[in-house]
């Protein structure tokens, strides 16, 4: 997917604040036109069927290719992206994102530069299968 970034996007890290703790980046700075407001995505297919029932990393990937559908849909890609919210069910897990992130993300984001994120445990997500929600903000 090609970047079809129009919007003015600055994704940086004050010096006040340190290094980030993760991939991710402390802040965005946006002039835009349009934004994308994507659901939190699952680990389900089109046909509604839960992928990777057990296996993080597959429900994982699932997510993040249902970010990537999402966006293209609307004409964005993933340079498009100004915020990531991460909900997980396990605590267990986040070594397991992080790792997934390292592996992923530089594909994604080839200039090294992540969106901020914000990670939260809950107990639960619509399905108890379901171990990771992403929810996606994106300036158009």
């Amino acid at each position: 997917m090609e970047n079809n970034v129009t919007a003015q996007i600055n994704i940086y890290n004050p010096s006040k604040l340190g290094a980030p703790m993760g991939q991710y980046t402390h802040v965005t700075r946006v002039k835009a036109d349009e934004f994308l407001f994507i659901a939190g995505m699952l680990a389900g297919d089109a046909a509604g069927n839960i992928i990777g029932e057990g296996d993080f990393d597959a429900q994982a990937k699932q997510v993040f290719s249902n970010i990537g559908a999402a966006l293209e849909s609307a004409g964005a890609s993933w340079g498009n992206v100004v915020q990531f919210t991460t909900y997980l069910v396990h605590s267990q897990d986040i070594p397991k994102l992080m790792e997934f992130r390292k592996r992923e993300f530089p594909k994604m984001f080839p200039n090294g530069i992540y969106p901020p994120n914000t990670m939260l445990m809950v107990d639960r997500l619509v399905k108890e299968p379901f171990l990771i929600e992403v929810q996606t903000i994106a300036a158009i």
